[in-house]
């Protein structure tokens, strides 16, 4: 009995000894401030003097959450293109200063003008006559029988030239035009780089014109801030040539619905 005792004490001694072993650690206390401003931190019975319990949101900045516009792309993207449109400055401001609109056969008119603070720009549009034209040809068919096709087409004797010169001198600054020698577009720009006192002139033959002339005020007249234009714009950048023609229309005639007229 008493052997039997002794086995079963030893047992409740070990097993008690294991349910000591698995109690469960002292969980962590919030850290307490004291009078003087500094803290404590608290870990179950033990506290730690002398230290200091920091929010963690200090370390970061709230701000908004970042929106994402589907299909725009940011202006920091590398892909992205920045376009801007430079602010038109003044005195490149460039206004009317004569026009006309004319028949002409065989004559013109002239004007002068001082320019000071070049370029000039001249466009003008016009309306040729048209001719009828014969023109004999084989036919791809058939028999392949002579033909004479009729259509309608510019008048070769239709031109409009316009002519800037020294006024002192004669040298020609510009010349050019529609017809003769020179293009086929109805309408078109041109560009006079020299400063000079200038006689401009406008000779056509069976055609209808109507000319501009457009100058900057400023550096062409004493007091342009004052001045009235009927209109004024900006014609932008273009290259730096004596003639600089700006394509509006194409070459192709006018053409009448062509008739056949067998030999």
């Amino acid at each position: 009995m008493i052997k039997r005792s002794s086995i079963l004490l030893s047992l409740f001694i070990i097993a008690l000894l294991i349910l000591t072993g698995c109690v469960a650690p002292p969980k962590e206390t919030p850290g307490s401030i004291d009078s003087a401003g500094s803290s404590s931190i608290v870990t179950g019975e033990k506290t730690i003097p002398g230290t200091t319990a920091t929010p963690a949101n200090v370390y970061v900045t709230e701000v908004t959450p970042y929106v994402t516009l589907f299909g725009i792309e940011s202006p920091d993207s590398s892909d992205s293109r920045a376009i801007s449109t430079p602010t038109p400055v003044p005195e490149d401001r460039s206004c009317r200063i004569f026009t006309t609109t004319q028949t002409y056969f065989y004559n013109g008119t002239a004007f002068t003008f001082d320019l000071k603070n070049p370029p000039m720009y001249i466009n003008y549009s016009v309306i040729p006559q048209n001719i009828t034209v014969n023109k004999p040809a084989t036919s791809r068919f058939g028999k392949k029988e002579d033909v004479v096709y009729q259509y309608s087409t510019y008048d070769p004797q239709s031109y409009l030239i316009i002519t800037v010169r020294s006024k002192s001198t004669g040298e020609i600054y510009l010349e050019d035009g529609f017809g003769t020698e020179y293009t086929t577009y109805p309408s078109r720009t041109l560009k006079v780089l020299n400063a000079d006192d200038m006689l401009i002139e406008i000779n056509g033959n069976k055609i209808t014109a109507t000319t501009n002339f457009w100058v900057k005020p400023y550096g062409n007249f004493d007091d342009p801030q004052n001045m009235t234009f009927d209109t004024c714009t900006y014609w932008g950048q273009t290259r730096d040539v004596t003639a600089h023609a700006l394509v509006t229309a194409t070459t192709t005639p006018t053409w009448a619905p062509g008739n056949v007229i067998k030999r």
